[in-house]
């Protein structure tokens, strides 16, 4: 860590104010657990403070937390990490209502979720679709019950949760063979598959891109070979438990920052910043692959970027406002 004062029990982080906090004040951002959201958090929070003066809070939350207490209690101001899919119906109703609004598009070229397993798998077996996978539990190992192929979970408190399940009932993976595995954590998801690779053994889970693992293991995504289908998605898929779920597929998202609606109408820098900071697939990538070599938690990524990407983030603000946050690092 570098100086900035944690309250462990609230998962705030504060900074202390400079020259412009009076035009800029206080600034409360959702620092989630996965590393693209959580370390562009701890950018904002340094460009922020140290570039605009603002007094900045970071706090803790899972993605369904954050977003339901940014709709029902204002806060936190941002969540600058919002996958569409995840709450599309929910986040058009909100929109519409103006409890929320799109500051900005954090990952410019757009997010891939889905199933994936290692691609030496696939090809020794021909597996390609989800038909595939769910005919060979064998290959699979990790479950309790060794008799049982084990599908490794989105970890909990996140919409993809909710997704999968209802994606694994659709497809009746219980009758086929297989369970569920609880990983607990982003880390623990990480972690079983890192296992598996190194073994050079099975894996089928839930993954997502920009992140580390997807830079260093080859995968394939598994085609669930049926077209997405939005009306399914809105009413069932993404529903808790949906009593009869339909097969579905993943599709390419946006994903995007939000801010509440009453932040939006507030004077300063902070929308005006938010429209043009977002990186792509590659630079993402790229910064977790530093940080999962090193162990770097996203305050340590965020220092990291800022020292090594002025290329990127100069882009986002003023000459003047570069110069600040470079002589603050």
């Amino acid at each position: 860590m570098r100086g900035l004062f944690k309250i462990a029990f609230t998962g705030f982080v504060l900074f202390s104010p400079v020259a412009l906090a009076e035009d800029c004040g206080l600034v409360t951002i959702a620092e989630m657990p996965w590393d693209t959201a959580g370390t562009m958090a701890q950018i904002d929070a340094i460009i922020l403070g140290k570039g605009y003066g603002c007094r900045t809070d970071l706090i803790y939350g899972n993605s369904v937390p954050t977003f339901e207490s940014m709709i029902d209690r204002g806060m936190p101001d941002i969540a600058p990490e919002i996958w569409q899919n995840a709450y599309r119906s929910e986040l058009q109703a909100a929109l519409k209502d103006g409890s929320v609004v799109v500051a900005g598009h954090i990952l410019k070229d757009g997010a891939i979720e889905g199933f994936w397993i290692p691609t030496f798998l696939a090809k020794e077996h021909n597996l390609k679709t989800l038909d595939d996978v769910l005919a060979h539990p064998e290959l699979f190992p990790g479950a309790e019950d060794k008799t049982k192929g084990a599908f490794f979970q989105c970890p909990p408190g996140w919409d993809c949760q909710i997704t999968s399940d209802n994606l694994l009932r659709a497809w009746h993976y219980r009758e086929k063979g297989f369970v569920e595995v609880p990983t607990g954590s982003p880390a623990g998801l990480t972690g079983s598959l890192a296992k598996a690779m190194e073994e050079r053994q099975g894996w089928f889970g839930y993954n997502w891109a920009p992140t580390a693992s997807m830079a260093r293991y080859d995968l394939t995504r598994i085609d669930f070979d049926v077209p997405f289908n939005k009306e399914e998605w809105d009413t069932c898929t993404t529903v808790p438990n949906c009593p009869d779920p339909k097969k579905n597929a993943f599709e390419k998202q946006a994903v995007y920052t939000i801010v509440t609606g009453a932040f939006a109408k507030r004077p300063g820098p902070v929308m005006g910043y938010l429209k043009l900071r977002g990186w792509d697939t590659k630079t993402a990538e790229d910064l977790l692959e530093w940080m999962d070599q090193n162990e770097a938690d996203h305050e340590d990524g965020a220092y990291y970027f800022l020292q090594n990407y002025e290329h990127v983030w100069s882009q986002w603000v003023s000459p003047e406002v570069v110069e600040k946050v470079k002589a603050a690092l």
